[in-house]
Formats: C-alpha cells, structure tokens, sequence
C-alpha cells in the first residue's frame, strides 16, 4: 500500500505537493547550482540551464525543456546504490516532494508562475557517469526523472506547491 494511501487510511492527510529543489547548470558538465528560484521561460527551460541556453550534453531528438524528479525517486536511487544526490549530482532540475513523477504523466500543472507538461521519461544516459564519477546512471535506473515542456513562464520558488491542472475530458 502506498504511504499517502496509509495516512488516508488512518486519518493523516498526505503532504501537499510542492518544490523541494532547482537546480541549474550552465553548461554540459559544469556543476550544478541550487538557486533559491530561477525564472521558466515558455518554449526554451530555466533561464541559465544548460538545456535554455542549448549547452548541455544531449541529442536534439533526445533533448529536454527541464528535467524533473521526484524526492520518492531519489529515495529509491539511494536505496539501489550508495550514491549522493542531495547537491543535484542526479543532473535533473527540479526536485518535487509529496508526488511521484508517474502521477504527473499526461498531466499540466502549475509550479509558481510558470506553466508545465509532462512529455516523457528521462532515462539516465551513460554521460551522466562522466560527469559524477558514481555510477549514477545504474543507481537512478527507471525513475530517473521526466522531461518537461514549459508551457507558460514565469519565476519558480523552492517551497512553491505544484498544482495539477484538471484533466481534460474527452
């Protein structure tokens, strides 16, 4: 049984949704930075990532807007292998607590002023081992995060809280 599906369960209310960490680059391989907020601009990623600024290390097919994983996933890559995430060494922008990345797939959602789509799953590639010197890629495995498109911009604040957007009926 899911934990949020336990609390339900005995009276506790989960945690709401929120951002726990940004973390940016300015180029392929540069370590990450961990401002306190970073503005999202519509069509392109976070204003001085790698991925905006078209400095990363990526396949245009392959490519991302932002990368987005959650605290549950970083739990589970601690969990496989022994390996540090807490300073953004994961490689992936945004950190979300009190969700997990599956729920967000075909979904919009609000994160402070800025817009968001889920587009796919982001695998770990073998680059990110050059990069952290861990065996990183193996320890993330299959929740390693999710691409995002950003759909509208504007400034994101660590603390903000993520609001999924109804979903469309068909």
């Amino acid at each position: 049984m899911a934990w949020t599906s336990l609390l339900r369960r005995i009276g506790g209310a989960a945690p709401a949704p929120r951002l726990a960490a940004i973390f940016t680059s300015p180029a392929a391989g540069e370590p990450m930075r961990s401002p306190a907020s970073v503005q999202a601009i519509a069509g392109k990623g976070l204003a001085g990532d790698r991925y905006c600024l078209a400095t990363g290390h990526w396949h245009p097919v392959e490519s991302c807007e932002v990368t987005l994983i959650s605290e549950h996933d970083l739990l589970r890559t601690q969990r496989r292998l022994p390996v540090a995430v807490d300073r953004g060494q994961h490689r992936r922008n945004l950190v979300v607590s009190g969700i997990r990345t599956r729920d967000l797939e075909g979904r919009r959602f609000r994160i402070g002023g800025a817009g968001f789509e889920y587009l796919k799953p982001r695998p770990p590639c073998g680059y990110i081992n050059q990069v952290t010197g861990d065996n990183m890629a193996k320890a993330l495995g299959r929740n390693s995060g999710v691409c995002l498109r950003v759909l509208s911009g504007g400034l994101i604040r660590v603390g903000d809280p993520l609001l999924l957007e109804p979903l469309e009926r068909k």
